[in-house]
């Protein structure tokens, strides 16, 4: 079995870092079901970039934050949530999983706005 080497070192990971990821599906509130929340430390770096939706929407994208591992390894894509970083929350916009050429995760990207 090949080794592969971490992408997002711990060590390098000192903020800490609170994600909500939530389903699309409303609960009997109105509000949307939660299906996972984390806790930990990550890797975050401000960051100032505009994007034009195909709707004609202006997204500004704020921040990224990258974390060692995969935070939701029963979730094949995190669709949308909350991040609480830095004391602030912020709406996770984009959520990646970048995989090894094995299909493992290597680290998880979660860009905020």
């Amino acid at each position: 079995m090949t080794k592969w080497p971490n992408l997002i070192l711990p060590q390098f990971c000192n903020t800490d870092i609170t994600v909500i990821i939530e389903s699309e599906e409303l609960n009997e509130n109105g509000t949307p079901k939660t299906l996972l929340e984390w806790s930990g430390k990550c890797n975050y770096q401000d960051k100032a970039k505009r994007v034009w939706t195909t709707d004609k929407v202006l997204v500004e994208i704020t921040g990224i934050c990258l974390i060692p591992g995969d935070i939701a390894p029963k979730m094949n894509i995190i669709p949308k949530g909350v991040v609480r970083v830095l004391g602030v929350d912020r709406e996770l916009v984009l959520g990646t999983k970048a995989r090894n050429p094995d299909g493992t995760v290597n680290y998880t990207q979660l860009e905020l706005r």
